[in-house]
């Protein structure tokens, strides 16, 4: 009942905002660029309630500052504020609703926004904020939009607005940073969805994000201590999942009486949810926090480079090009970052470079090399990906690579197959990576796969492509499922070694006949000389004839012996006088491409290489053999292999019996159309 509550108040206020850009913007900008006035507006007005209360305080804090002639005054104003931003403006936004003229209002907004704290000051200039005011001037609408945010009808403030003085009767409550953040997500989410782009590219649905908080922390609630712990998202978008992350270790360590503090520290590429997410920081009181926060692509530009982390959470872009981050780090085949190249144990190149095109993995690697090595609990990740990061590319390639890497390092604990449709920008199905490198005991070595694909609740109305969510109590199931480790239709756990394969090039002896009546040519089909030289022609020519008059057809090698030809002579007339065929001689150390073959076999395949070999092939092709120089070892998941459930065919005599009875129907139908035609 609460929560409906809170998603009425949140829809309310979505509603009205979203009714301002429609009354105040509309005759002055296209639809597409609401967005560039109502987000930052948001995010001002936010910010400006929750100094309301201090203001006079702060500019008595700045007139004694002044007089003494203090340069940095922005810690001494945020303690007076008690909040880790601050406006040093004379102005709040409310001040600025009775300034009649055009000319007067835009010199107090913009003093106004230049009174900003620098942190703030960022996320205007992310925002590109002030590039609106002219445009909002000239058509004379900023003072409506201001009246507007500042209206008595709508409440960004944590303090509820009550009807009567004494406080008892509440008009509109108090909104906290969890709803404020929910608000920011369901704004971008509608105005994705108006410019046609990809509606929720850049959050997650709380429902996900809260069962990706109770995997990441429910099954370490028994080791949380008193102690200090960090959590990282390097795609943090609007900082969603951090806040929840947040929220959950702090609830579980006060229901165990612990006593915890939680750093939070994310990457953001795109400036808008960048600037959205710092301001979230900014809302909580966590200036530090909001210092955390860098903006730039984590591929190219990793804002973190020497930290680790405890929790690790994250979402990032699946199905989307990376080549630009490839290019700044010196071209997909030059890549040395570490994070994305490894060693195996006796030495072997790990090559973890995936194609261009998806860059998602790298972001898992990226998490994978900023987990602890020398804590108790260690690290653990939570991230989410398409069916992609799971069995895309052979074995040896780099998506091949990086699960194998995270495989044998025994890293992955389990790995979640979620209901289509839960994302708002996606109907595809998607996936959470669990990983850890504090597996506990029973789990060492294995790894659980859970087909949650059923376990989804409709949504009375669809969000984007997503029509379906997860409960609490369907979050739950899943976290006993996970936590028990049960076995079922639906959990299903192997070792690791079920997830690997060799595959391996069999190859066969080239056989090949000499053609008698064929003759060595004096050029190519595409009329290039086959020797420079006619002498050299002639010779070459006088060769071979005199060879197929004395050596065997079927045997190369003794052919070619008997010409007394240099390889190289030989190598270029031998497409023109022979044929493949399998009753010739074997062409010594030459296998023949037509009929090479590649087997994926089984780590698990009882008797290994040679066992399958022995078994799958020769009884088939007796002359086979391995090219052992090509063996190369992959690793794929497969959800559909271990879950799929075929439909099940009726039964013979259900069928027939179904005919008979359509032909009795068909048959009365057929008498009333004859009598009819009667």
């Amino acid at each position: 009942m609460e929560d409906d509550m809170d998603n009425q108040e949140y829809n309310s206020i979505v509603s009205f905002i979203w009714g301002i850009a429609d009354d105040c913007l509309r005759d002055v900008y296209v639809r597409g660029k609401y967005r560039d006035v109502i987000l930052p507006m948001t995010v001002i007005r936010r910010l400006d309630a929750m100094l309301e209360e201090t203001k006079s305080a702060v500019l008595e804090m700045k007139k004694q500052l002044d007089v003494a002639k203090i340069d940095n005054q922005w810690p001494a104003l945020y303690n007076v504020a008690g909040q880790a931003f601050c406006n040093a403006s004379p102005f709040l936004l409310k001040d600025l609703t009775s300034r009649g003229k055009k000319q007067t209002l835009e010199a107090d907004f913009k003093a106004y926004l230049d009174g900003f704290s620098p942190n703030v000051q960022e996320i205007l200039d992310k925002f590109k904020f002030r590039d609106q005011i002219k445009t909002m001037v000239d058509a004379d609408i900023l003072g409506s939009v201001i009246d507007k945010f500042t209206s008595s009808d709508i409440n960004l403030s944590p303090e509820p607005v009550y009807k009567d003085a004494e406080k008892t009767i509440i008009k509109l409550p108090g909104l906290d940073n969890h709803g404020m953040g929910t608000i920011f997500e369901e704004l971008i989410r509608r105005f994705n969805e108006e410019n046609n782009e990809e509606a929720g590219e850049h959050w997650t649905p709380r429902d996900v994000v809260e069962l990706m908080a109770d995997l990441a922390f429910y099954p370490v609630q028994d080791k949380i201590k008193d102690a200090t712990y960090s959590c990282y998202d390097g795609a943090c978008g609007t900082g969603g999942m951090l806040t929840v992350a947040q929220d959950r270790l702090l609830r579980l360590a006060k229901s165990r009486g612990k006593k915890v503090s939680i750093h939070l520290f994310g990457q953001e590429i795109n400036p808008e949810t960048y600037a959205i997410c710092k301001a979230d920081m900014l809302l909580k009181g966590d200036g530090e926090e909001a210092e955390h926060i860098t903006y730039g692509s984590t591929l190219s530009l990793d804002g973190n480079p020497s930290r680790q982390f405890d929790f690790m959470l994250s979402n990032p872009p699946y199905g989307k090009s990376w080549k630009t981050d490839a290019d700044k780090l010196g071209g997909k085949d030059e890549i040395l970052d570490l994070r994305f190249n490894a060693y195996t144990d006796d030495g072997e190149e790990l090559k973890m470079i995936p194609r261009s095109s998806d860059g998602q993995l790298l972001f898992l690697l990226n998490n994978v090399a900023k987990m602890k090595t020398d804590t108790e609990l260690g690290s653990r990740i939570i991230e989410v990906h398409n069916g992609s990061s799971l069995f895309t590319g052979d074995a040896g390639t780099g998506e091949s690579n990086a699960r194998r890497y995270m495989i044998e390092r025994d890293l992955v604990e389990a790995i979640i197959a979620l209901p289509d449709n839960m994302f708002y920008n996606t109907g595809i199905g998607t996936f959470i990576w669990v990983l850890s490198n504090r597996k506990e005991e029973r789990r060492k070595g294995k790894i659980q796969l859970i087909d949650a694909t059923k376990m989804k609740s409709p949504l009375r109305k669809n969000m984007g492509k997503k029509n379906c969510e997860f409960t609490a109590d369907i979050r739950k199931e899943i976290i006993r499922i996970f936590l028990t480790m049960e076995e079922s239709e639906v959990s299903k756990i192997f070792d690791n070694q079920e997830f690997g394969y060799w595959n391996v090039t069999v190859d066969r002896p080239l056989r090949l006949r000499i053609l008698p009546d064929k003759e060595v040519p004096a050029e190519t089909e595409k009329g290039k000389l086959l020797f420079r030289k006619s002498s050299e022609l002639a010779e070459v020519r006088s060769a071979v004839k005199a060879a197929m008059e004395t050596a065997p057809l079927d045997d190369w090698d003794a052919f070619a012996k008997a010409t007394k030809l240099k390889k190289g002579q030989l190598k270029k007339i031998r497409p023109f006088i022979t044929k493949t065929d399998p009753e010739a001689k074997e062409v010594a150390g030459e296998a023949d491409p037509e009929l090479r073959d590649t087997e994926n076999i089984p780590f698990l395949y009882e008797g290994g290489i040679d066992a399958f070999i022995k078994k799958e092939v020769l009884p088939y092709a007796p002359d086979a053999y391995v090219d052992e120089d090509k063996t190369k070892i992959g690793y794929e998941i497969s959800f559909t292999k271990y879950f799929y459930k075929p439909v099940e065919l009726r039964d013979m005599k259900d069928i027939l019996a179904s005919l008979a009875e359509l032909e009795k129907e068909s048959d009365g139908v057929m008498d009333e159309i004859v009598r009819g035609l009667e």
